[in-house]
C-alpha cells in the first residue's frame, strides 16, 4: 500500500475530497466549499493508495513552530481495521518530525478516542462540540 503526499489540487487530491466527503462530511450533511479549498493549499495532504484508489487520508496543518494538527483523517469502509489508518499515522508523524515538529494535536471525534490512544494520543481537556459530534483535543509528543 503506497502512502504519499498529495499535491493540492491534483488528481489524487480530487479522490481525497471524495473520500473525505464520503466518509465525514457527507453522513453529517455538510459539503466543501471553495474556501475549504483553498485553506488547504499550505497543508501536508497524505494518501494512501492501492492501484490507484485512495484507502485514506489526512491532512497535516501548521498550527506554530513546534506543532502541526492532524485533520480530516479518512479510511473507506472497506479497509478500516485493516490498518491503514495505523500506517498512514506512522507516516505522517514521521512528515511532521522530519520538518522539525515536536507535537501532533488534533480534533478527534470521540467514536475514535480509543483508536488515537492506541497509537500513543492523550485526551486534554474536557469534550467539545465541532460539527454537531462530540470530540477530545489529543496530542503526542513526537
Amino acid at each position: 500500500m503506497p502512502l504519499k503526499i498529495i499535491e493540492h489540487n491534483s488528481k489524487e487530491y480530487q479522490q481525497m475530497l471524495g473520500l473525505r466527503m464520503e466518509i465525514l462530511r457527507k453522513p453529517l450533511g455538510l459539503s466543501f466549499d471553495e474556501a475549504d479549498i483553498e485553506k488547504e493549499k499550505d497543508d501536508v495532504c497524505i494518501g494512501a493508495f492501492e492501484d490507484g484508489k485512495i484507502l485514506g487520508c489526512c491532512l497535516l496543518t501548521k498550527l506554530d513552530d513546534r506543532s502541526m494538527r492532524l485533520r480530516q483523517m479518512a479510511v473507506t469502509n472497506n479497509s478500516q481495521r485493516n490498518g491503514v489508518g495505523r500506517v498512514m499515522m506512522d507516516f505522517a508523524e514521521n512528515i511532521a518530525r522530519d520538518l522539525g515538529y515536536k507535537t501532533m494535536v488534533m480534533h478527534a471525534r470521540k467514536t475514535a478516542i480509543g483508536f488515537y490512544q492506541k497509537q500513543g494520543y492523550t485526551i486534554s481537556g474536557e469534550e467539545f462540540e465541532e460539527v454537531t459530534l462530540p470530540h477530545f483535543l489529543m496530542f503526542k509528543n513526537l
